[in-house]
């Protein structure tokens, strides 16, 4: 059965098992990368080698080996193998060397459609990559837009790689709740009683610092007081505890959609951002997260305002003002992004 990491509703599905019933022929299932490097084997650019590695960079990073004209799998066999083990060692440095570059990116995002619901996903490695969380300009002004905060930052020297808005905010476009940047304080957290989705409770914090993220909700960031580098409160909480959350706006029956936006940890080094490209009830956005993504925490961070800026999408939303941003930001230097 499959369990795929950019495919997450596939999950446990039995592919195989499916096509041989529909199409009655034998079925065999392997990775795309051993598929690959087959492919160019037997119909492409290796036709008539004995030798081939062929390197897969897309959602992911992976590379299929050929020795002697047959397919190697596992590590075990290429190592007990020189020709392959060199093999394994020319990809190890080529990719390390795409990655010293910046040619493979850390955050990609991708459309995906898990239940028939069209949505973007993107996925932020922390140990590769740096996000940051913004909300002001030098002058203390709210960027309000990406293209703001891309001006910006062309006067440092530096580039906007990716953003999302992240977290709700008062008409003055600065957080309604806790807003922790470079690990200062800026915004205390708000555990006050209101009106509208940010006061639903469980209401809940987004926190990360150079390696680990974390999503719980606002009680147990107030009871164990944590340090992080960067944080945002927003609300309510999607998922808490592995389960849906049960607040008044979670209904099942609700017929209020509309395009959202939220954000979960699926491991402590990896956030995984998601925007729904059409509407959708908070139940049913929740149930993305639950399903979809395994996320035992989730957390809603905007309705109608949900903006992404990602170059490689050609998106630059600008759907309204915003207020806090996650973002990826990159050094330029002689004329290549750092």
């Amino acid at each position: 059965k499959l369990s795929p990491l950019v495919l997450p509703a596939w999950n446990d599905h039995d592919l195989v098992g499916t096509l041989a019933r529909t199409f009655a022929r034998p079925v065999l299932l392997d990775n795309d990368a051993n598929l690959g490097a087959l492919a160019e084997l037997w119909w492409g650019a290796g036709v008539g080698c004995a030798d081939l590695a062929y390197i897969k960079i897309a959602t992911g990073v992976g590379a299929g080996f050929v020795v002697n004209g047959a397919l190697y799998r596992g590590a075990g066999q290429v190592m007990r193998t020189g020709r392959a083990a060199g093999h394994r060692f020319a990809v190890s440095i080529f990719l390390a060397g795409l990655l010293a570059t910046g040619h493979v990116q850390a955050v990609e995002c991708h459309p995906e459609t898990p239940g028939g619901v069209a949505i973007t996903v993107c996925r932020v490695d922390l140990s590769r990559e740096r996000l940051s969380l913004l909300n002001a300009d030098s002058s203390g002004q709210p960027f309000g837009s990406f293209a703001a905060l891309r001006r910006e930052l062309a006067g440092e020297g530096r580039e906007l790689v990716f953003a999302m808005n992240a977290g709700m905010y008062e008409p003055d476009r600065f957080p309604v709740g806790l807003f922790v940047a470079q690990g200062r304080e800026l915004r205390p957290l708000n555990q006050r009683p209101g009106t509208g989705n940010f006061y639903q409770i469980p209401n809940g914090v987004l926190m990360w610092n150079r390696r680990r993220a974390r999503v719980l909700s606002s009680d147990e960031y107030a009871s164990e007081r944590p340090r992080p580098m960067f944080a945002t409160q927003s609300g309510p909480m999607l998922v808490h505890h592995g389960q849906i959350t049960t607040s008044a706006v979670m209904n099942p029956q609700s017929q209020s959609r509309k395009i959202r936006n939220g954000v979960c940890a699926p491991t402590p080094g990896t956030l995984v951002f998601v925007l729904s490209e059409q509407p959708v009830t908070f139940f049913e956005f929740a149930g993305l997260f639950k399903a979809s993504f395994k996320c035992d925490e989730a957390l809603y961070l905007d309705g109608t305002v949900s903006s992404l800026y990602d170059p490689a999408l050609q998106r630059d939303d600008q759907r309204d003002r915003l207020g806090p941003m996650v973002a990826v930001v990159r050094a330029v230097k002689r004329g290549r992004t750092q």
